[in-house]
This record gives C-alpha cells, structure tokens and sequence, in this order.
C-alpha cells in the first residue's frame, strides 16, 4: 500500500462511545482526533463521516414511519459530528460540518467546491446529514462523498481488523482477507456495507481499507498505507 493525499474517514457512532455503547466516550474521541491531527501535520487532507448508532437504530423501530426513523438518525450523525469538530479543536484542528440541509448556523450547506478548499486550508471536513435522503444509510452517504470529493480511499474504521468471510468472533475458523474485491463482497454475501455504496464505488473505482479502530495509531497507519487491515478493490 502507499500514503495517500486525501482520505475520507468513516467512523461507526459505537465508536466514538468506547466501552460506554452509548453517547461519547471523551477518551476515545480524543485519541481519534490527536491521530487525525498528525495527518493534518503531514499534508493530508481528511474529510470524516461518523454514524449515529451510539444514538439511534431507528430501522429495529416497529412504531415509527421509516422516512421519520431516517431523519433523526441523520440529526445523530450531525451531533455525533458537532462533538467530534469541539474534539479536534481541541487538540488544536480546525473543523467544520457540513450538511446536505441548513441547520441554521450550526452548520454549512455541504459544496464540494467549499469542502476541498476548507481540506486545502488544513481543516478537517465533518460530513454529516447523510445524504440528505431517507432510504440511504451512511455507508452510501460515504461512497458518495468520498466520490464526489475525488478522495485516494475510504478509510472504514470498523471493531474488527480485517473482513472475514465469517464473524471471527463466533467462529475460530473464519478466514481473513487481506485484501478483496466489491464484487467478492456482493458474491460471498460478505455484508461490510450496503449494496447502493458497494455499487457505487464499483462504478467510480473508489477503493476501500477496513481496519481495527482500536490498533494502535490505527488511522495513522491506514493513512500512511501500512495497515494490516483488508483492501477492498473494484
């Protein structure tokens, strides 16, 4: 693998909650930020995507309207992503999220004009909304973002460190993949993200590296391009 110049970094909202699986764990976001910030200090620019499962799995809901479901989960992923941008300010990183609708001024409206020159500027880019459209998760919001910003790879920070063609957890015998293609991953039913993101990134060539969020400098490595984690290709 090689060092890459532009990344965009998919964080799960579990995550972001450590050992708590629910709102923030300060410890963990800022363990993340200090690793992002010394990709800044190399010259890479870093957009982010951050889920909002620590706050809402709307889709195991039985009582709300699916569309509705969607919508506060996006506004999850706007929390998640307002908290992160204070995190990384901290640590001394300047942030701005952006989001698919106003959310009055604490956001901006997402431009891919506006998101590279804020990257070029050395600021991280906070990706939040989704895509703006219920029916989409934040798999395929970080496909096409990713696209749209002309991004070397998605850097798919997951609590696994690799794909398995089975949960490792359950099953001692499940084989690992150091690297994969998105047709492989459709084909053996693999389910590392959902069919809309897997077809976008075969469409536009936009590779992929899962790895272990918990590793050491686990991002830092992924970005340098030496990570052990599996390559996904189309």
């Amino acid at each position: 693998m090689k060092a890459y110049k532009r990344i965009l970094l998919k964080l799960s909202g579990e995550a972001l909650a450590g050992d708590k699986q629910h709102a923030f764990d300060e410890l963990t976001c800022i363990g993340v930020a200090k690793q992002v910030k010394q990709l800044i200090d190399e010259g890479i620019q870093v957009s982010i995507v951050i889920g909002g499962g620590n706050f809402w799995r709307g889709r195991t809901s039985e009582t709300i309207d699916r569309t509705k479901a969607d919508q506060i989960g996006m506004l999850a992923t706007v929390m998640n992503c307002i908290y992160v941008s204070e995190i990384l300010r901290y640590v001394g990183v300047p942030a701005q999220v952006f989001t698919p609708f106003a959310c009055g001024s604490m956001t901006r409206l997402f431009s891919k004009d506006d998101v590279l020159d804020f990257m070029k500027q050395g600021g991280v880019a906070m990706l939040a909304g989704g895509t703006g459209h219920p029916y989409f998760s934040t798999d395929t919001a970080t496909a096409l973002r990713a696209i749209e910003l002309d991004c070397d790879i998605i850097l798919m920070a997951k609590s696994v460190d690799a794909v398995y063609d089975s949960d490792p957890r359950t099953n001692p015998e499940a084989k690992r993949y150091s690297t994969v293609t998105f047709q492989e991953l459709l084909s053996k039913e693999l389910k590392v993200i959902d069919l809309p993101a897997t077809a976008l990134c075969i469409e536009n060539k936009m590779p992929m590296l899962l790895f272990d969020l918990a590793a050491p400098d686990s991002i830092v490595k992924a970005a340098q391009g030496i990570s052990d984690g599996t390559v996904i290709t189309a």
